[in-house]
């Protein structure tokens, strides 16, 4: 029987893909490639490539990230390259990440609740939006909301905000010694680290995916868009 060495085939997943529509081209962009690749492979497809479309008449030209996040910078770099055929022209450049202001405006559209009572123990309050309580969370107590979480009382059960993914939710308490906090994916530390507690109202917040604490006169900087959430009639 003759031997017969099978060696593995080496693909490389193009980094731009250009499909033509009716209205025009539309470039897909790769986006789990580094930039410099995109750009790289930008240069390959506009210099070398599709020598037949990329002549002639003006053609207007829909660039799709996909996921990833581009500066007003980087879009610059991709449209100056798609620029040097003279023939094409920019008309929208989209991504599927929504932008800070977006989520903000999502946000405001959202419940507004006030609740006054006291979570005891094995109990468990949730709710869609934003939440302030009129009470305490007691150890074993859980309070969850897709927004964010005021507690006008003593906060030393478990607090969860941002259920759905908001990050930018924050979790306050006029009296801050939960059990655990959670906002959106990422979780406190055991209890033991809020026993140093300073005394006053603190809320907790992320910050490139941490989990921090402050005073509540650091709020109007931290997240100044709070303070432009309007309570629903």
């Amino acid at each position: 029987m003759v031997s017969v060495e099978v060696k593995p085939v080496t693909t490389v997943k193009s980094k731009v893909t250009i499909k033509g529509t009716k209205e025009g081209l539309v470039f897909f962009m790769d986006d789990t490639c580094s930039f410099d690749e995109l750009l790289a492979d930008m240069r390959e497809k506009i210099e070398h490539s599709h020598q037949q479309i990329l002549s002639g008449p003006l053609i207007r030209v829909s660039i799709k990230l996909g996921k990833r996040y581009c500066s007003p910078e980087q879009q610059e770099q991709l449209t100056q390259i798609i620029r040097t055929k003279g023939n094409l022209v920019i008309h929208t450049i989209e991504s599927d990440l929504i932008t800070r202001e977006e989520a903000m405006a999502e946000r405001l559209k959202t419940h507004f609740s006030i609740q006054v009572n006291t979570v005891r123990s094995g109990q468990v309050l949730e709710f869609d939006g934003d939440l302030l309580l009129l009470g305490d969370v007691n150890p074993g107590g859980t309070v969850r909301s897709t927004g964010s979480i005021y507690v006008l009382g003593h906060l030393r059960g478990y607090a969860h905000a941002g259920i759905s993914g908001d990050s930018q939710v924050i979790i306050a308490a006029a009296v801050m010694s939960p059990t655990q906090l959670r906002i959106a994916d990422v979780i406190s530390k055991p209890g033991e680290e809020w026993t140093n507690n300073s005394g006053g109202t603190e809320f907790a917040y992320l910050e490139n995916e941490i989990m921090l604490v402050a005073k509540m006169n650091y709020l109007s900087r931290i997240r100044p868009e709070l303070g432009e959430k309007k309570r629903e009639g």
